[in-house]
């Protein structure tokens, strides 16, 4: 997947890298099926999704089953599959999808698994990419989302919770921990890209994590930081790392939560189930919109309907130009020249564009409204920012998208 931060307006095509988890493979296979078909006969077929999107890579899937099992059951019902029709099981999961990724598997032979009655779906895995625009105007972000009235009085202000209490998972780069604008409350979480401590090596999730729950950049200044690793240090990454990274934070999210996503690509069935299973689960999540300036129903996660799916807008009020919209959109927040911390030094910051830099505003005012709720399912939560946002402040939303910017003020 690719993060949501745009290199320039006119460089707002990505490639699109995904990690999506996926679902379990019951454990009748092979022989028994084979028995009940006419000799000669040819394995049914069956339809895989993301064949045709951008950044495909090639003879991997996410295959998703159809009976939820426990991650033994996965295991062995996964090898078990994948083995039938000429492929290896890479990764299970058992929490935000039941299911495996494969590999080694012709696209013949990946239909074949498709038209498998224990099969939900099959979905290509994908590519996504980083990118990003640096400038250098002072932020202006925090002060905007603090009032209705007004563009900004030099001041933030915000509930005395400060987010205190809640998680937020931020699913991306990694985060340097040692950052001061963290001070002890950000730790490593799990890294899908190599198994270590989930550290920053490109600078995205830093400076994500920053606009969360900074001390200085940050939106909810108490809350806690778990950095989740789904892209590598060139910002790219795989559907079967980002879903991998989900799983593990379905699977391990414990009171309030919420989870950032400031990645996308084209429409993917897999990574999409994994955000929504995860959100079922209690996880309120934020995902940006997208920076293709086109409807966000084309990108993953930003179609995700339960997720809170965020828009970008300038110190203008206006709408990004290169921000997806559309009826998905949940809710506009600042996403141009946004100033936060970076993985350079534990004092260094840096200057961002992007829906990318508009998503954990929103993750943020969500640890807000989790820190005086603390029982708030993600429901609520929309509902509240909903209600608090300011209502008709975008002055060029685009036809058919909700326009609401975020308010976290009175």
């Amino acid at each position: 997947m690719a993060t949501n931060t745009p290199r320039s307006p006119e460089k707002s095509a990505r490639r699109r890298r995904i990690t999506v988890a996926t679902g379990v493979a019951a454990a009748v296979i092979g022989a028994a099926t084979l028995l009940t078909l006419p000799a000669g006969a040819a394995p049914a077929e069956g339809h895989v999704f993301g064949t045709k999107a951008k950044g495909t890579v090639d003879g991997s899937y996410i295959v998703m089953l159809k009976d939820d099992k426990g991650a033994n059951s996965v295991k062995a019902a996964g090898s078990d599959l994948a083995e039938q029709y000429g492929g290896k099981v890479k990764n299970t999961y058992d929490s935000a999808i039941n299911g495996f990724s494969a590999k080694g598997l012709s696209a013949k032979e990946a239909r074949q698994l498709a038209g498998n009655s224990q099969v939900e779906k099959v979905v290509q895995n994908h590519t996504f990419t980083v990118n990003e625009t640096q400038s250098n105007p002072p932020s202006w972000g925090l002060d905007r989302i603090d009032q209705k009235e007004t563009k900004g009085d030099k001041k933030y202000t915000f509930p005395d919770n400060a987010g205190e209490g809640v998680t937020a998972f931020v699913i991306d780069t990694g985060v340097r921990m040692t950052h001061k604008d963290f001070g002890k409350r950000a730790k490593s979480g799990f890294d899908a890209i190599d198994g270590g401590e989930a550290d920053d090596g490109q600078g995205h999730g830093t400076h994500v994590a920053g606009t969360i729950a900074g001390t200085d950049h940050g939106v909810a200044k108490k809350a806690n930081i778990v950095a989740v690793r789904v892209l590598d240090d060139q910002g790219s990454g795989t559907t079967e790392q980002v879903v991998k990274g989900i799983d593990w934070v379905t699977k391990n999210a414990k009171g309030p939560s919420v989870a950032n996503m400031s990645l996308g690509g084209p429409k993917d069935e897999a990574l999409d189930s994994a955000v929504q299973k995860a959100v079922d689960s209690g996880i309120t999540f934020a995902v940006a919109a997208g920076n293709e300036s086109q409807d966000a129903d084309n990108a993953s996660p930003a179609r995700v309907k339960d997720a809170l799916t965020v828009a970008a807008s300038d110190d203008a009020d206006k709408q990004a130009d290169f921000s997806n919209f559309g009826k998905l959109v949940d809710i506009y927040a600042p996403g141009v020249d946004i100033v936060s911390a970076t993985n350079t030094g534990d004092d260094a910051t840096e200057t961002l564009s992007g829906t990318s830099m508009a998503s954990p505003h929103v993750a943020g005012a969500a640890a807000l409204f989790l820190g005086a709720n603390k029982d708030a399912k993600p429901a609520d939560v929309a509902k509240g920012l909903s209600e608090q946002a300011t209502k008709d402040a975008i002055s060029n939303p685009s036809e058919g998208t909700k326009n609401e910017l975020l308010n976290v003020g009175k």
